[in-house]
């Protein structure tokens, strides 16, 4: 097993150990993507914990889901292998309420961003009870386009500046890889929008241009929104991706000029 080039072993953690979180600065990739302190947008990065268990003071089991909700103006990310096995350390540890894990998660995940964060442990009767959702408006992907842009060019979107609209679209055709692993993240995209009406044909060539686009969840979507707002000059604008559960988390950006809250909506993949 140790000649396999795949699988490399880790240290899993199974008491709690807060330690193992680790950041990542937003304002690297927001630098190279041109923005500033002064954000274009505002919203939340919000966590879906699938694996989240640990132990009652009776030592029997408690199993649960937990959705973590990032403002976008921290000035940190966890890194997701971090949190992974931040999450995972409650496995073997004693508390004696739900209340108490998500105090924890808090203050825990609030320290490693550098901002204030929530937290909702759900029962499994209460993940159960979500169901599967879809994302609202018209779908982008039973257009006949060809694509042969594979890194993101902005380039390709185009809007008319004479016809004002306002319209949900959305794509489950969203992959990007992981800058650390080169994993393939695929995932939901949806754009919402006030303003001159972006061709539609345009929009998805150039989502689909983020395919082998090097770069965290959170970074994607905010070069889409500041290309959106660029390019094709919208009054109002929402970018919000819905990833792929992957190590137990699914991570769904949500940047808006308009928008306040996010609803956290589980798709199929998730």
């Amino acid at each position: 097993m140790t000649e396999l080039p795949l699988g490399k072993a880790s240290h899993y953690p199974d008491q709690y150990a807060p330690d193992t979180l680790c950041s990542i600065d937003r304002a690297d990739n927001r630098t190279r993507i041109g923005l500033s302190a002064a954000l274009p947008f505002s919203g939340v990065d919000i966590w879906n914990a699938w694996d989240l268990t640990w132990l009652g003071e009776d030592s029997k089991p408690r199993t649960a889901t937990a959705e973590i909700r990032i403002p976008a103006d921290s000035p940190g990310i966890p890194e997701s292998k971090s949190m992974k096995l931040y999450l995972g350390s409650f496995a073997m540890s004693r508390f004696a309420s739900p209340d108490a894990v998500r105090d924890l998660l808090e203050s825990d995940i609030g320290h490693c961003v550098g901002a204030a964060v929530s937290v909702r442990i759900d029962t499994l009767d209460g993940t159960r009870a979500r169901g599967l959702q879809r994302l609202p408006g018209k779908s982008l992907d039973r257009l006949d386009v060809a694509c042969s842009d594979w890194e993101v060019e902005p380039g390709l979107l185009a809007a008319d500046p004479d016809t004002v609209v306002s319209e949900d679209l959305f794509t489950d055709g969203l992959r990007s890889l992981c800058p650390v692993t080169g994993q393939p993240d695929l995932g939901s995209v949806l754009v919402c929008y006030t303003g001159p009406r972006i061709d539609r044909a345009s929009l998805l060539r150039y989502i689909v241009s983020y395919r082998r686009h090097q770069d965290f969840h959170e970074s994607c979507v905010e070069r889409m929104f500041v290309d959106l707002l660029d390019r094709c000059g919208p009054h109002k604008l929402t970018v919000y991706a819905r990833y792929q559960r992957r190590g137990g988390l699914d991570i769904n950006p949500f940047r808006s000029n308009s928008d306040k809250s996010a609803r956290n909506l589980r798709l199929w993949r998730q």
